[in-house]
């Protein structure tokens, strides 16, 4: 017998999966972001893997870091504009 739950990896991606086709169900202008969410959602997932034991927690984590580090990047952008 093999096994008979699904691993983190298996779980982000099918979370992935369904995020993706709910992206297409939303208005064409906010179908973007529902598609950005998607990439996010497994840009980290991988490193996720060895900390969250929920597949949910961990395509969150992987966004909420991409999230913070682009907001850091507008941030520092920002600042520098203001610099000059």
């Amino acid at each position: 017998m093999g096994r008979s739950f699904e691993s983190v990896r298996q779980g982000v991606k099918s979370i992935a999966d369904r995020w993706a086709r709910s992206s297409r169900a939303l208005k064409k202008e906010d179908q973007q972001y529902g598609e950005k969410l998607v990439e996010l959602a497994k840009k980290h997932s991988s490193e996720a893997f060895m900390a969250c034991d929920d597949p949910l927690e961990a395509a969150v984590f992987s966004a909420l870091v991409e999230t913070i580090k682009r907001q850091d990047q507008i941030e520092s952008h920002l600042r520098e504009d203001v610099d000059r």
